[in-house]
Parts: C-alpha cells; sequence; structure tokens
C-alpha cells in the first residue's frame, strides 16, 4: 500500500496518507493509456473541414463544347475535378473523428495513469488551499512552496470555483474536479496535486 507524505499550503510535511492498492499500486497498463489519450485527441478535432464537389461549385452548367466534332476530348462542366476552378475530386468533408472505448479500458487506464505517477514521485497530497476568496497571488505562492513542476494538474472533489478562478490564470496549471479527471491530463502533467478530499473520492469512483 503506497504511503504518500501530506503537505500544508506553506509545504510543510503534515502527515502520510496510505493510499488503495488497486488504484494508486498497479502495475500500469500502457496499450489502454496510449488508447485513452488517442480517444481525447480524436475527441477534440472539430472535423469541420470541407472542399466542394463538382456539384457545390457555382457555375458550369453549359457544355464547354459540342460532345463531337471539335477534336477534343469531350466535357459536360467547366467545373468538373479536372478543370481549373472545378470542384475537388474525393476531398475531406465534415466528420467526426471520435470513437469509443470500453468501461473496463477506461478504468484500467485511469488506475494505470494514477499508479505510474505514484511510482515515478510525481503526485503529491495537500491537506488545503486554505482559500477564502479568489487571490491568484496566493494560489501561486501555494505552488511555489510545494515546488510543483510547469505542468500542475490539482484535482478537487467536486467543482470549486474558488481554487479553479485562482489558478487558472497561473501558466501550465488546470484544475478539474474528480469527475472530469482524463488520462491524458494526468500524463500531460509534470505534478499531479491532489487534495486530501478527493483521494478517497478518487479510490470510491475507480476501485
Amino acid at each position: 500500500m503506497p504511503m504518500i507524505s501530506v503537505y500544508d499550503a506553506a509545504g510543510a510535511v503534515t502527515g502520510e496518507i496510505a493510499l488503495s492498492d488497486s488504484v494508486f499500486g498497479i502495475e500500469p497498463h500502457v496499450p489502454s493509456m496510449h488508447l485513452m489519450v488517442r480517444q481525447y485527441l480524436a475527441n477534440r478535432r472539430r472535423g469541420t473541414q470541407s472542399t466542394l464537389t463538382r456539384a457545390e461549385v457555382r457555375g458550369g452548367g453549359k457544355k464547354p463544347w459540342r460532345q463531337k466534332g471539335s477534336g477534343r476530348s469531350r466535357q459536360g462542366s467547366t467545373r468538373s475535378p479536372q478543370w481549373t476552378h472545378g470542384g475537388v475530386a474525393l476531398g475531406p468533408k465534415p466528420r467526426d473523428y471520435g470513437f469509443a472505448v470500453n468501461k473496463k479500458v477506461k478504468r484500467l487506464a485511469m488506475k494505470s495513469a494514477l499508479s505510474s505517477k505514484v511510482r515515478d514521485e510525481e503526485i503529491k497530497i495537500l491537506s488545503g488551499f486554505g482559500l477564502e476568496e479568489i487571490k491568484t497571488k496566493e494560489a501561486a505562492n501555494v505552488l511555489k512552496a510545494l515546488e510543483t513542476g510547469k505542468k500542475t494538474m490539482i484535482v478537487t472533489p467536486e467543482s470549486d470555483q474558488v481554487v479553479y478562478k485562482s489558478a487558472r490564470n497561473i501558466a501550465g496549471v488546470k484544475v478539474a474536479p474528480v469527475n472530469n479527471l482524463s488520462v491524458y491530463d494526468i500524463l500531460n502533467c509534470d505534478t499531479l496535486l491532489v487534495l486530501q478530499d478527493a483521494v478517497g473520492k478518487i479510490e470510491e469512483v475507480f476501485a
């Protein structure tokens, strides 16, 4: 059972917390994490690219020349793909790049990502920010005291507007409640900063 130090807002160690082996102590499964990262990036693609086919290009209604007798190849429209200013053959059209992933694979990928952070010592547990109001400077001071990396992911037990609005303008910092965690965000950060109250909820959701 992994034991992790618990820090306060001043960066001092106040105790230790035992993490669940089934969530934070498994052998990371790389293929499932790779699949979830692929899905995340695919879902971010807007897929709005579009080219005009010969039917959508303006003009071209008149036959350029008669069918026979001119010595030239037969043509039905100046908007055919082989013509300049013609339509595009087999060009991209709006589409959805997203794909589905099995629930068991999602759960395995999330536990693998969390376990990899514990293994690499890139996770820190914070007892609390101690913010009574929205203060970006105070949030930045907490992160500085904890010596977090350039990319920091803050995990809160539930949506916390005070923490979110205090940290959203700090470069490289993202805030997300447990329910909105993604494998991509966990793997993409240098430090996973988890509020102590969120640890139990993570174990409850993903155990």
